[in-house]
């Protein structure tokens, strides 16, 4: 990471991922640009550590010395036109499940676990966490954008957990951070339907914060950092009486990935089969430089 001075963020280092700072209001803008497919390759996921430690150390710093925090707001966004993320690296999983090996299963996950957990409660500090969706959000790309505190979706944007098309369920987060939002029921049907929302169904669920029209994904974040602003002290309350009262731990999200790693272990070659066909289709459909099409309940 490259600072500026009073040590805020400008610019960085990462392979696939950039940055860049509002400094108006104090807002970190993080957009990934993964490697071939856009998924949560684990290259991207120890960036995406590396950068919240470094965020964690530049707050902590200035919150010791009795300073203003320089980094107030985070934004997750995506630099692949027509996709947020389609989640965890299939054709990864697939090969761990026909290999049997559950450490590095286990491993990844939890490095899953370990980006998400800090944007869902914060990092423990007195910030507000952003997703701005603009395209396709699936898997573990739609439990990346809701375990933020704040989700922002431009109209067109699409949102689903399709993981029941290869005989599984989400695992690294998806029925925790539902279950804080909607009902039992209403989660359970989310996960079980495979069903794609639309950005506006998202938003009657209370899922989506704020809907936009397609392009305007920017602007409404700075709409948004503007009037945040102004009313911070009372959302950073409601945030703390929410962690209170129904907190989002760690140990909650461990526990349902090692649930998760088991159950994967268990899935048959002809699941396998369709994660193949999935990520296939995903090829083809980067390779054509179309990316709508990758959807993965699409294949």
């Amino acid at each position: 990471m490259v600072f500026a001075a009073g040590g805020v963020p400008v610019s960085d280092q990462y392979d696939q991922l950039s940055l860049s700072f509002d400094a108006h209001h104090k807002a970190l803008w993080c957009t990934w640009h993964p490697h071939q497919r856009p998924c949560f390759n684990r290259d991207l996921l120890a960036e995406l550590r590396a950068f919240q430690e470094d965020l964690v150390e530049i707050n902590a710093l200035a919150l010791d010395q009795g300073e203003p925090l320089p980094i107030r707001y985070t934004i997750l966004a995506s630099g692949t036109p027509g996709v947020f993320n389609l989640g965890g690296d299939l054709e990864l999983f697939a090969r761990m499940i026909r290999q049997q090996n559950r450490d590095q299963l286990m491993d990844y996950a939890t490095a899953c676990i370990d980006v998400l957990y800090p944007n869902a409660v914060s990092f423990n500090q007195p910030m507000t966490t952003i997703s701005l969706v603009q395209g396709e959000a699936l898997a573990g790309g739609f439990e990346a954008a809701i375990a933020s505190n704040v989700v922002i979706a431009e109209r067109s944007s699409r949102f689903g957990l399709p993981e029941v098309l290869f005989n599984l369920i989400p695992g690294m987060g998806a029925y925790t951070f539902l279950i804080r939002k909607v009902s039992p029921d209403m989660a359970e049907r989310m996960i079980l339907s495979g069903q794609v929302y639309t950005a506006e169904q998202m938003h009657e669920l209370g899922l989506v914060d704020v809907v936009v029209e397609d392009g305007q994904g920017e602007v409404a974040v700075d709409a948004y950092l503007a009037n945040h602003h102004r009313h911070a002290n009372t959302y950073a309350t409601l945030r703390q009486f929410r962690q209170t009262v129904n907190p989002v731990t760690y140990k909650e999200l461990i526990d349902i990935t090692t649930i998760w790693v088991d159950a994967a272990l268990k899935l048959s070659e002809r699941d396998l089969r369709m994660i193949d066909r999935l990520v296939r289709a995903q090829n083809r459909s980067f390779m054509d430089q179309d990316p709508p099409q990758a959807m993965v309940g699409q294949a």
